[in-house]
């Protein structure tokens, strides 16, 4: 065990999407990651980062993280290693964690 104590939001939609509760998440928390299957550049989760770092500014104790696709077309064949995956979520809590 870790230790690490974490809040989980699943949006179900992203047009609209409850802002209000994830902007109250990360200021109780201070810290934030988005993770989303579209590419990292101009994914939704950009958005969503982008206004959290607005939104909650003061309250973050670290920059918000993002874990998504990588910036590359791939074949559908290696979608499992194209997606983010446990282990790429766990290296960024890690490093959430860690922030000073």
């Amino acid at each position: 065990s870790s230790g690490i104590n974490a809040e989980y939001g699943d949006l179900q939609t992203i047009v609209p999407y409850d802002a209000q509760t994830i902007e109250a998440s990360v200021k109780k928390t201070g810290k934030a990651m988005v993770v989303h299957e579209a590419p990292l550049t101009q994914g939704f989760g950009a958005e969503i980062a982008a206004r959290l770092q607005e939104k909650c500014f003061l309250h973050l104790e670290a920059p918000v993280q993002r874990v998504a696709g990588w910036d590359t077309p791939f074949p559908y064949i290696y979608e499992p290693f194209y997606l983010p995956d446990k282990w790429r979520c766990l290296d960024t809590v890690k490093k959430l964690m860690d922030y000073m």
